[in-house]
């Protein structure tokens, strides 16, 4: 990837945008910044899926460490 990247957008959509007063780069990176999060999270569930499988089992089977203390 270079350093910096182009983004295209449709020119009657960045003229309507532009026209309702919306900064067409700040929603574009926070759009992409969220959907890069997203993407991380997804990917981490995956890498981790058999611990947290194993994990998820062990609670069932042997109940929270602390449960009786828990208060709701």
């Amino acid at each position: 990837m270079s350093d910096k990247e182009t983004l295209t957008v449709e020119k009657d959509v960045a003229e309507d945008a532009c026209d309702l007063g919306i900064y067409v780069n700040r929603v574009a990176e926070e759009a992409i910044a969220k959907a890069a999060k997203l993407e991380r999270n997804r990917r981490w569930v995956e890498e981790n899926r058999e611990a947290l499988d194993q994990y998820a089992e062990r609670i069932e089977e042997e109940g929270l460490a602390l449960e009786k203390y828990r208060l709701f």
